[in-house]
Formats: structure tokens, C-alpha cells, sequence
């Protein structure tokens, strides 16, 4: 069974975006200020970039060929 600050976190949760402006707007002006900056500051979780990618695995073709690799896949599709 849920206690009550459980039940509350729950509610809190399902609220719509005008029923937590309502909210937020009856809260002291400092806690509106961290309000705002905990939803403009960027997260703690890192951003990654598609570049971080470039080079994984290259191990794995450095002793082949890719245009034989690619022949190799297309006589394939064809048996």
C-alpha cells in the first residue's frame, strides 16, 4: 500500500502541462526560479554525438576487401 507522499508523487505525475503551471504558479518565487532552471538546464545524463562512432570496429575489416565483401553479399542474395 501506497503512503502518502506516494500517492502524492503519483498524482503529481498525472497532471497536464496547464493543471502544473496552475501549480507552480502558487509556489514562492524561489522555488518557481529552481523550477525553471531544473527544466532548462540541461540533464546530468551525457549527450553523444554519431560522430563517437567513427572507427568502432574497424579491426574487423582490416584484412578485407570491401568491394569483394560486397560482390561476395550480392552472389549470395542470388543462390
Amino acid at each position: 500500500m501506497l503512503d502518502l507522499h506516494e500517492e502524492e508523487v503519483i498524482m503529481s505525475l498525472t497532471l497536464s502541462v496547464d493543471e502544473l503551471i496552475e501549480a507552480a504558479s502558487h509556489l514562492p518565487a524561489e522555488d518557481r526560479r529552481r523550477l525553471v532552471r531544473a527544466l532548462t538546464e540541461p540533464t546530468a545524463e551525457p549527450k553523444h554525438d554519431i560522430t563517437e562512432l567513427r572507427g568502432l570496429g574497424k579491426e574487423v575489416w582490416q584484412n578485407q576487401d570491401a568491394q569483394e565483401y560486397v560482390d561476395a553479399e550480392r552472389d549470395s542474395w542470388e543462390s
